[in-house]
């Protein structure tokens, strides 16, 4: 398995995970990567794996199941999917004019084909988490 982008919090680092039926496949040298190894960068991720404990993850849950029943309330909302607090959602109005309205709002959101994207930090506050669900909500429902 491969894995990246919130290993090291958002610091160039990759790695590749290779369980025990294939732990032997490279010898020492064979493999490289490009975002592999860099000595700040594998101190974040040190932090990264600190952090990530069952309290931590029980609150990334319970933030993300917020979410989904806040937005699934939402008029201007017709699909939600995802997992945790990686979000999409796909709007009755037009992806990218939320994602705009979002952004002069101070809220930067991406898009994912037709679907507004969220992907929050996981230790976001959740008062500010809570905040930003209301302003995309309202940004959503406007001419609903």
């Amino acid at each position: 398995m491969s894995t990246a982008k919130g290993l090291a919090g958002g610091l160039p680092l990759g790695a590749t995970l290779l369980g025990e039926k294939v732990e032997n496949i490279f010898s020492f040298g064979q493999h490289g990567s490009t975002f592999g190894a860099n000595p700040v960068c594998c101190a974040a991720a040190l932090s990264v794996l600190e952090r990530l404990n069952d309290d931590f993850l029980k609150e990334v849950k319970e933030k993300g199941d917020f979410l989904f029943d806040f937005f699934s309330k939402s008029k201007g909302i017709e699909d939600i999917s995802g997992m945790g607090l990686m979000i999409g959602l796909k709007t009755k109005r037009n992806a990218k004019d939320i994602i705009s309205e979002a952004i002069d709002a101070g809220i930067l959101l991406l898009s994912a084909k037709d679907k507004v994207r969220l992907l929050p930090p996981l230790n976001i506050d959740f008062e500010l988490l809570k905040k930003a669900a209301e302003t995309i909500v309202k940004i959503c429902e406007k001419q609903v």
